[in-house]
């Protein structure tokens, strides 16, 4: 059987449009924001707590927009509770080898904790009666209960749709185990920029304002390496981007990757201040666009 094509280029596309590329994005923001958020919290840095507030109050907008578009997208949008109870037995549908029944549960679990990080920042910034829930964040024993777990939870959510592309049977997808490690790096890169972006606009200054700046240069760079790897993980299957989309995830890498980390490079002081924003401005639209080239490419590949 020397040469012959492969069955992933003979499987039913599953019909993603762009609702799903929104969820990919906001799903990435929302987790990678939570977990930056809940470990700036866990450093007890009282000048950063403010930082790590407007991170809680960013992701629990951001998951109740994710639950409308997970909900419209779909075919019998009346009948979403399916993907978490079997609508026969009516029990919790849990299957831990899928990854979009993990990914199902994650979501929600993921706003629990971040409720009850929105509601205990809440406390601290407008509400100090409100005691119980204000020692829903660190340094307390109670919101670091909160704080950990929902890190770890985050930091899934953040990579599992990449995971669940690769298990997937067509064309790109299925020929490279790391698509869920690049939404991750990507994910928490983005979520750092948009900390950044939104600690710009209200004029904030503190220490890990300017970590925040640095980590995300530095994961640019792991994000190359990311790259690298998985192209030559893809091997011949590499040509699959020979499209449009590859154009596009060529022009991701280069306004999100490449554009900030020569600014980034050559820019120092007070004009790599003054860059700042629009630096971040371009991470973010960077990952939009490899976001949208990956969902999009199988399409381009399937006869």
């Amino acid at each position: 059987m020397v040469g012959a094509p492969s069955s992933t280029w003979f499987t039913a596309s599953p019909h993603w449009h762009w609702l799903i590329v929104l969820y990919f994005i906001l799903g990435a923001l929302a987790g990678g924001t939570y977990f930056l958020s809940a470990m700036i919290d866990l450093t007890r840095r009282e000048a950063d707590r403010r930082l790590a507030r407007l991170g809680y109050y960013i992701t629990l907008p951001l998951l109740l927009v994710i639950g409308v578009v997970l909900i419209v997208d779909l075919a019998r949008p009346d009948r979403f509770w399916h993907l978490l109870v079997a609508n026969h037995t009516l029990r919790p549908m849990f299957k831990w080898w899928v990854p979009m029944s993990t990914g199902s549960w994650a979501v929600p679990l993921l706003g629990f904790f971040s409720l009850l990080s929105f509601v205990a920042s809440f406390a601290e910034h407008r509400r100090p009666d409100w005691r119980t829930a204000r020692r829903l964040r660190p340094p307390g024993w109670l919101g670091v209960l909160v704080a950990v777990p929902g890190a770890l939870v985050a930091l899934y959510v953040t990579g599992y749709t990449g995971v669940m592309l690769s298990v997937l049977n067509r064309p790109v997808w299925s020929d490279t185990p790391l698509f869920g490690l690049l939404f991750v790096v990507s994910a928490v890169t983005m979520s750092a920029a948009l900390l950044t972006l939104g600690a710009r606009w209200l004029r904030w200054q503190s220490p890990a304002v300017a970590a925040l700046h640095r980590i995300w240069v530095w994961l640019l760079v792991v994000q190359v390496a990311v790259l690298v790897a998985l192209f030559v993980s893809l091997g011949p299957a590499a040509r699959g981007w020979l499209n449009v989309w590859g154009v596009v995830l060529a022009l991701g890498i280069a306004i999100g990757i490449v554009l900030p980390l020569l600014a980034a490079m050559r820019r120092r002081g007070s004009r790599a201040e003054a860059g700042l924003p629009l630096a971040a401005a371009l991470v973010l639209a960077g990952g939009f666009m490899v976001r949208a080239a990956v969902v999009f490419v199988p399409e381009a590949n399937t006869p």
